[in-house]
């Protein structure tokens, strides 16, 4: 007679073994109709699972956190399933659910065409309104592979191949198809009703490039076609707004295989990093960093005592001299403590906190390269605090109030946390961990901040801070971070006396805001789409002309305003006015000074928004003031 204990607390006695679909319907019909699956003593089972014992029962359903991922990873099986009914000779590889939707791998004869994903989309809605049922059974290892070898299906018996041979494994059936899965899956494919078909891509059997190329056929789904529909105009939105076009289209930068993963500057994009580069140079000096620079090349012996000539080599340029090995700083920690070990400190000037916009470079992969967003060479906002133990929730207090306010001034409000713990391979004492973990919590707590844990996602010297922010339509970008380091200020001789005289080693916090400045413009550019505020725009007014009458009146302007330290562009093209106004509107500059004979005459200007909007005449200092303000506001109110 299980006893069922729900998430309320409440209990149902049964006088049989029951499964999660029972326990459902005994609740009501409501329930057992939404059912997906369900949670069993915190395990995921499918609905079909029998209880028959004492244990605790959550229902999971559409609305549920686990229930977009059963019906994606479900939803993976009906891809495949429908593959395989229209190219029988198609064998099945992986198919797990990722981040907004799912893939599955699929070896095939010829390449997939756009024309087969639509013929396959319309297949996998013929299967999920036939509503089969998915049905679990259990196999041995072996007698897996014995039944997905006796189906042609090599690869999958491969797979099962590399578990272990006690090991049961489970398969999930619907209709005349089979594949292994842990599950758990909808009861029936009717669950399924909202999907859609992406992208065909390349992908190597098992990630490696000596085997065989595969063909990934990338899919999504929701629980609800709002939810669907949402997400592709998300989509859609998102392909206006990358920034490699508009990169292109505003003349900010480019990238050309010379110099793969580097980024070509050019003078508008510039203007737009120097900008960041000025503000976050003011925000630190404000806030008590004392700004450094340290070498690009470093000696191989610095790396091995760090620790990272092992754990990151394959991603460091490395260059020869004089039988001397150098790699290309990946980053800037080491340099930093050897900064601070120029003279025994005191623990009377801690905290202290160095800061360097410091170019680093990264060996990543070519496939891996994305325009600003995944590059070669970059520069951090990077900072270090080397602090006592005693120092580091009022650092990270310190930290996160300075962090939410430049995310203010870039227009970001929503931002996510996420505390990452432990892992098992780690150095420093559970004890130091603990203090390090409670400062963390204790500092965001304090601020009455909500943060998600990462149970097991820290670093092996210590726990970190993840922030991330949501962009305008809804995207989230991991940006900034605090990390606490036991490990390498130690490893590299790092000490400050203390107030009891001793000699002990400083906690090393390693921070950065924005991350990656190359990274952080992109997300800027597709944020704004290219209508960056005024204080960050490229040019912040263009003066037009509607006569060569006015010429002399257009210079004068642009040198009163260029003197008090505003970016802009004069126009004196013999062209009609509506024209000019379209292109400089196109080039998304903020404000556009219209300048006439009424204007001369009245030392005036016609001021014009790239938003089409007509803030009618006015005379220079009340438009001076007018953007000063505009300005003071950075994007924590668009430009008007």
């Amino acid at each position: 007679m299980p006893v069922i204990t729900l998430p309320d607390g409440s209990q149902r006695q049964f006088a049989n073994p029951v499964s999660v679909l029972d326990v459902a319907a005994d609740i009501g019909p409501g329930l057992a109709k939404a059912a997906l699956a369900g949670i069993v003593g915190g395990k995921e089972v499918d609905a079909a699972f029998v209880i028959d014992h004492d244990a605790q029962v959550a229902i999971i359903t559409e609305k549920s956190p686990e229930g977009l991922e059963v019906i994606r990873h479900s939803t993976a099986h009906l891809l495949a399933q429908a593959v395989k009914t229209l190219f029988p000779e198609a064998q099945v590889t992986i198919g797990p659910v990722i981040e907004n939707g799912f893939f599955y791998d699929f070896a095939f004869s010829r390449a997939f065409t756009p024309e087969d994903l639509i013929a396959i989309e319309q297949k996998m809605a013929e299967i999920a309104a036939a509503n089969l049922p998915v049905v679990r059974r259990v196999l041995s290892r072996d007698a897996a592979v014995g039944f997905f070898r006796s189906i042609g299906e090599a690869y999958k018996a491969e797979i099962i191949e590399g578990i272990p041979a006690d090991q049961e494994l489970s398969l999930y059936k619907q209709g005349d198809f089979e594949d292994l899965c842990r599950g758990p899956h909808v009861p029936s494919t009717g669950k399924l009703q909202h999907f859609k078909l992406m992208k065909v891509a390349g992908a190597y059997w098992r990630g490696d490039s000596n085997n065989e190329m595969l063909q990934r056929i990338y899919g999504t789904a929701f629980a609800s076609k709002k939810e669907l529909n949402e997400y592709l105009m998300r989509l859609e939105e998102a392909e206006k707004r990358d920034h490699r076009k508009l990169g292109k289209k505003y003349d900010l930068f480019h990238i050309q295989e010379e110099a793969p993963g580097m980024v070509f500057w050019h003078p508008r994009g510039w203007s737009v990093y120097s900008t960041l580069e000025a503000y976050m140079r003011e925000v630190q000096r404000n806030n008590g960093y004392r700004e450094v620079k340290t070498p690009q090349i470093v000696d191989r012996s610095l790396w091995e005592r760090s620790g990272h000539w092992d754990k990151f080599r394959a991603g460091m340029f490395t260059v020869a001299s004089e039988e001397r090995d150098f790699a290309i700083k990946p980053m800037n920690c080491p340099c930093h403590i050897q900064i601070f070990n120029q003279g025994l400190k005191s623990y009377r000037e801690l905290p202290l906190r160095l800061a360097e916009f410091g170019a680093c470079h990264r060996n990543e992969p070519s496939g891996t390269l994305q325009g600003l967003m995944r590059v070669r060479a970059f520069v951090q906002d990077d900072g270090h605090i080397f602090a006592t133990e005693a120092q580091i929730q009022s650092e990270v207090s310190t930290f996160t109030d300075l962090l939410h306010e430049v995310y203010a001034d870039f227009g970001f409000s929503d931002i996510i946390i996420r505390i990452s713990t432990r892992p098992e391979q780690r150095v420093g004492s559970d004890e130091v961990w603990d203090k390090a973990e409670k400062a963390l919590m204790d500092a965001l707590q304090a601020k009455g901040l909500s943060y998600e844990l990462l149970p097991g996602e820290g670093a092996f010297y210590g726990p970190k801070i993840e922030f991330s922010l949501k962009d305008c339509i809804g995207r989230v970008w991991q940006c900034g971070t605090i990390q606490v380091d036991f490990s390498m200020p130690a490893r590299l001789d790092a000490q400050y006396v203390a107030e009891d005289g001793s000699r002990q080693v400083p906690v090393m916090l390693h921070r950065a805001i924005l991350g990656s400045f190359e990274r952080f413009i992109g997300i800027l550019i597709e944020h704004y789409e290219g209508a960056f505020p005024a204080w960050l725009a490229p040019e912040q007014v263009a003066i037009l002309n509607i006569t060569d009458n006015q010429a002399e009146f257009v210079k004068k302007i642009e040198n009163t305003l260029r003197i008090k330290g505003f970016r802009i562009i004069s126009d004196l093209r013999n062209e009609k006015i509506g024209f000019k106004i379209r292109e400089h509107t196109i080039q998304r500059v903020p404000y556009l000074l219209v300048i006439g004979d009424k204007e001369v005459e009245n030392n005036s200007v016609a001021v014009r928004t790239r938003d089409g909007k007509d803030l009618g005449v006015m005379n220079l200092e009340a438009f001076i003031e007018h953007l000063t303000a505009d300005i003071a506001r950075r994007g924590r109110v668009l430009s008007v």
